[in-house]
């Protein structure tokens, strides 16, 4: 007690020699006073997607005198430094009650500790158990007020408060106790956070939450009595439920997040749209469950007018390994199965080569050793651009790039802003069908320039990060409305609800690998990708099964107000095929409606007559094919170019087929 009384003394003794105080306080060495906070990644609000601790696990953010409700700036100065807008940093009339109570009891009833001293604490890390440790901190405390505004300590206060753990901060406090934002905060919220500070360890609420709430109720009720709060208010924090422990830190766009981080230590502020960012991921997370765990799924939505990406939804679940989850899916390279048709379909329009109501050939053809299919095998002869790209068949998409050459469709992808990765040399006409590496986010950024007029957009996620440069086309305005208007027509999803029109293309890679779905309507453009990280086929995935519902969704969810798709530029030619010009009423060679004919079994071939029937192959012809034997007809309404047919007893036998032109091929076989 008598240290304690002494060092006032010495105190009342330096304000009569103010020249020699002032002279000690400006000597005054201040220690650090830029301390590191954590990393924050936020969304195009601010608010907070996810952040990072610093150095040993540390929680320390940075926070501004707008982040903090004011109630709880009311009840910090009333419960810890009522004095302290008018103290010079020690509050002598404290200092003075504190040693008079003590000398009176015998012991120490009250502190003197002014908030100003105790961030002289904080800032060196000392003690307040000594009297030298004291003395340092006051005068420490005095240099301070000298140097910054009130405004400024409290700053460092609300920066560097302990609040147990790894907990610094009343920012980071508010996140880990509370679960939210200190910009607004229950009476009881604020009183807790007042009162951890003063013994950050024995009140911690996931360790000590009965120890919490006391101090808490304490400080409501002195809050009361100040006046700070009503004693209603008091009562009612007193039921509110204290914390039990730890709230998780938002961890929103994981994978967005950590190219940020890499890009960097700091603020960054992203284009995500965080209530739209969260919901996709919940709905990623609940469309996944109950799958195989090796199945992953991502997720892009973009605001095709400014390129913003508003939610990028990497994998289901960020940290699951089997699934491969830390995996962002959307910058990884894969097949695009069906997605680019529309691109070639787009070209061709542009080139002069079709129109959508334009009759293409959905016949066998052979490019070379190349003799693509359709995806159910199926041959539809004669059918329109429109409809063929409507069911995505193949062949005519084929055709459609060897007329252009594969070069032009690769050259007006990277136009596009899409750098596909070829393995080998040049590419080929597999292209059309998925024979390149494209990412989602780029085949999202290809979808967007179509649902834009054909200029293409760099799809951007950092705020203020896209450059205005000159645009570059790779469609024109009409070809990209004739393929929104096309791709509007096609049937959506059973599951999709009223989600007015929306231009969507599904696709499936070799091999069942990947599962896609990418589509726009009035204001934005989304992707969907469904498959396994590591490549391996999906039994039974379909683009337009799996994802097609789910792009729908998503871009229901994405939708603010009315969406509609854009009315047609003025040169749009919106006329039937009667009225085209003759060059563009049908595509295609003359080769290309060669006749008909039976390729297997050659004629006059000797066969072993089977109990399935004869196989037999055909080349060229219009679908659907009418097949008889020996005069009768055995089957009609045939499809593909390879069957067998149901012949029965032995002989010769004469096979004859008729397509839907009625051009006809006959062989003679003797079965044995």
């Amino acid at each position: 007690m008598r240290r304690l009384f002494a060092l006032v003394m010495i105190l009342w003794s330096c304000a009569f020699a103010r020249d020699q105080f002032d002279a000690w306080i400006t000597a005054t060495e201040i220690p650090v006073m830029v301390h590191a906070t954590s990393s924050e990644v936020r969304d195009r609000n601010g608010e907070l997607l996810r952040a990072y601790t610093i150095e040993d696990g540390l929680w320390r953010m940075e926070v501004s005198a707008d982040q903090v409700d004011p109630l709880f700036y009311d009840m910090l100065v009333a419960y810890e430094d009522k004095r302290f807008y008018a103290h010079p940093g020690v509050d002598l009339v404290a200092t003075l009650r504190a040693a008079g109570q003590a000398l009176a009891q015998g012991r120490i009833v009250s502190g003197a500790s002014t908030l100003t001293m105790q961030v002289a604490r904080l800032l060196e890390d000392g003690t307040t158990g000594r009297w030298d440790g004291k003395l340092r901190q006051m005068r420490l405390a005095l240099a301070l007020e000298r140097r910054l505004s009130k405004a400024e300590i409290l700053g460092l206060y609300l920066r560097l408060a302990p609040y147990g753990g790894n907990v610094e901060g009343v920012r980071a406090a508010s996140l880990v106790w509370l679960g939210k934002e200190p910009k607004r905060l229950t009476p009881a919220e604020a009183a807790l956070l007042v009162a951890l500070p003063q013994a950050p360890e024995s009140r911690r609420p996931d360790r000590h939450p009965e120890a919490a709430r006391i101090a808490r109720d304490r400080v409501l009720m002195r809050m009361a009595k100040a006046g700070v709060i009503s004693k209603e208010a008091a009562l009612a924090g007193h039921r509110d439920p204290a914390p039990l422990g730890r709230k998780p830190m938002p961890q929103v766009a994981p994978h967005l997040s950590d190219r940020a981080l890499a890009e960097g230590a700091g603020r960054h502020d992203l284009t995500l749209d965080a209530g739209l960012q969260r919901g996709l991921e919940d709905l990623v997370r609940r469309h996944m469950a109950g799958r195989d765990d090796r199945l992953s799924m991502a997720v892009l939505v973009a605001d095709y007018a400014t390129g913003e990406i508003k939610a990028s939804v990497g994998s289901p679940n960020y940290a699951d390994t089997v699934g491969q989850g830390f995996v962002d899916m959307t910058q990884a390279q894969r097949s695009p199965g069906s997605t680019l048709k529309p691109l070639v379909y787009g070209l061709s329009f542009d080139r002069g080569l079709a129109h959508p109501e334009t009759v293409i050939m959905d016949t066998p053809v052979q490019f070379g050793r190349y003799a693509p299919q359709n995806f159910d095998g199926v041959f539809r002869g004669e059918v329109s651009v429109r409809r063929a790209l409507q069911l995505s068949l193949n062949i005519p998409v084929v055709r459609l790039t060897e007329a252009l050459g594969p070069a032009h469709v690769m050259a007006a992808l990277k136009s596009a802003g899409v750098q596909p990765g070829l393995q080998g040399g040049a590419p080929g006409l597999a292209l059309s069908l998925g024979g390149v590496g494209v990412t989602l986010q780029e085949l999202v950024q290809l979808y967007a320039g179509m649902a834009r007029g054909g200029g293409a957009v760099t799809l951007q996620w950092r705020q203020g990060a896209l450059d205005t440069p000159e645009e570059r086309r790779f469609l024109s305005a009409a070809s990209s409305w004739q393929l929104g208007h096309v791709l509007a027509g096609v049937t959506p999803p059973s599951t999709a609800g009223p989600s007015g029109r929306v231009a969507y293309k599904t696709g499936t890679s070799y091999g069942h690998r990947d599962a896609w779905a990418l589509g726009w309507d009035g204001q934005h453009v989304a992707g969907v990708w469904i498959g396994r990280p590591d490549g391996t086929p999906v039994p039974g995935a379909f683009g337009g099964d799996l994802a097609a519902p789910l792009l729908f969704e998503i871009l229901g969810r994405a939708r603010v107000g009315d969406a509609p798709l854009p009315a047609p530029p003025p040169d749009v030619l919106l006329v039937s095929r009667a009225q085209l010009p003759a060059p563009l009423q049908r595509f295609g060679r003359d080769e290309d409606r060669r006749p008909l004919q039976v390729s297997f079994p050659p004629d006059g071939a000797r066969l072993s007559l089977s109990e399935e029937g004869v196989p037999v192959k055909l080349r060229g012809g219009t679908p659907p094919f009418t097949l008889l034997a020996d005069g009768a007809v055995i089957a009609h309404g045939m499809n593909r170019s390879e069957f067998t047919a149901p012949v029965s007893g032995l002989g010769f036998t004469t096979l004859s087929v008729i397509d839907a032109l009625g051009r006809a091929g006959r062989v003679s076989i003797e079965l044995r």
